[in-house]
């Protein structure tokens, strides 16, 4: 039995457009870049479908064209909020070549007269686009759902099927008995309205996770900065150092602080000090690795954590800092203020990041005490403090 192609287009039609309004009001709701990119992806695959609709009527001629390329664009749109899940983005030309490509094909056929204008190409852009989302969906790394790894597979098998429904067209053709019974506008309807719902459905456990995700991540960073806020940085730098001094490495501490902070906001504003805190957050980053730590300490003192660093390694670092810093454009009329250094480093077997903090602090102050602008590791200072002993 053939299913009637018409009446299956039809109820994918209803089906799509209550999950369509079911998830722009989510998407409303959350701004959830996945909700936002499923919302798409389903209002594109209801025009598209919809536009199928006009086979066999005058308007035939571009509407067939039309549904090819909105359908194809509806699955590269899956794609793109896949990839959002992973905190990806999709470029927009990979988004576009598929639907291009597509026109192109469907134009070339005579889509007037025939209704699989530009068939073998849709086929295969859909096969691409539904196989690119699987994969994606298949390395999000969740922490509160795993469901991403069913919908992952749900979207292989459909990619699967589209894999089979391209073969079969490029062996028999669209009048093939094999591919109208099982591969046609019918069968494939029936098929992709049972996966919209499961996608649906599980659209509100990946929906959650991203956000959690997101509440999370905002909780443990400094809201001006960017940065890790202290007690996200002190316990991230604990487990670090707990975990080198078990492998027999070490660690550089480095403490900075703002030289005459105070006298910015006096003299240009709250405003200007603000930038001139996210100027030197963004010096810190651009200085250190993606493994290093960097976290807003308290007002305008900042701490980084170095796995691995010696103490003249984490020296040069500092000066980076300022070097880059110093570099930053400014407001007009706005001096930024110069950065005091404290830096420690920890022996294999040594202490304690509260130890290290100290010791760096005790760092810190001293460049405060010889005049600030300027970096002074723990060593310096046990040597200064030895000769300041042989004096007295």
């Amino acid at each position: 039995m053939v299913l009637d192609a018409f009446s299956v287009r039809v109820a994918l039609g209803v089906v799509t457009v209550t999950l369509l309004v079911l998830f722009c009001t989510s998407f409303h709701r959350t701004r959830s870049p996945y909700a936002g990119w499923w919302s798409l992806a389903l209002m594109e695959f209801m025009v598209g479908n919809a536009a199928f609709l006009l086979n066999g009527s005058p308007h035939q001629q571009w509407a067939n064209p039309l549904g090819n390329v909105l359908v194809v664009a509806g699955a590269f749109s899956v794609w793109a909020g896949a990839r959002s899940l992973r905190d990806l983005k999709a470029v927009p030309w990979q988004l576009a070549v598929g639907p291009a490509v597509t026109a192109l094909a469907s134009i070339l056929e005579n889509p007037g007269t025939n209704v699989w204008s530009g068939g073998m190409v849709y086929l295969a852009m859909m096969t691409a686009g539904i196989a690119l989302a699987a994969k994606d969906l298949w390395l999000i790394k969740a922490s509160h759902s795993q469901v991403h790894k069913a919908l992952s597979l749900a979207a292989g098998l459909l990619a699967a099927y589209y894999l089979g429904r391209w073969v079969v067209y490029v062996l028999e053709g669209p009048g093939g008995e094999t591919f109208r019974t099982y591969f046609g506008p019918g069968p494939s309807g029936l098929v992709s309205m049972v996966l919209l719902v499961t996608v649906s459905f599980s659209m509100t456990a990946l929906t959650s996770d991203q956000l959690i995700k997101g509440l999370k991540e905002r909780a443990a960073r400094d809201h001006l900065t960017g940065l890790l806020n202290r007690g996200t940085f002190l316990d991230l730098a604990t487990t670090e150092l707990n975990r080198l001094h078990s492998t027999g490495s070490g660690a550089a501490v480095v403490l900075a602080d703002l030289d005459h902070f105070k006298a910015v906001n006096d003299e240009y504003g709250h405003g200007a000090g603000d930038v001139a805190l996210r100027a030197f957050a963004e010096a810190c980053a651009a200085s250190v690795r993606s493994t290093d730590l960097i976290g807003r300490y308290g007002g305008e003192e900042f701490i980084l954590f170095l796995p691995g660093a010696t103490q003249d390694r984490a020296e040069s670092i500092a000066t980076e800092i300022s070097r880059r810093m110093a570099a930053t454009p400014t407001p007009d009329g706005v001096a930024f203020p110069t950065i005091s250094y404290g830096v420690t480093s920890s022996i294999p077997a040594g202490a304690d990041l509260t130890f290290m903090i100290e010791v760096a602090d005790a760092a810190l102050y001293s460049a405060k005490a010889q005049g600030r602008n300027r970096i002074v590791g723990a060593d310096r200072l046990e040597a200064a403090i030895i000769a300041d002993e042989a004096r007295s």
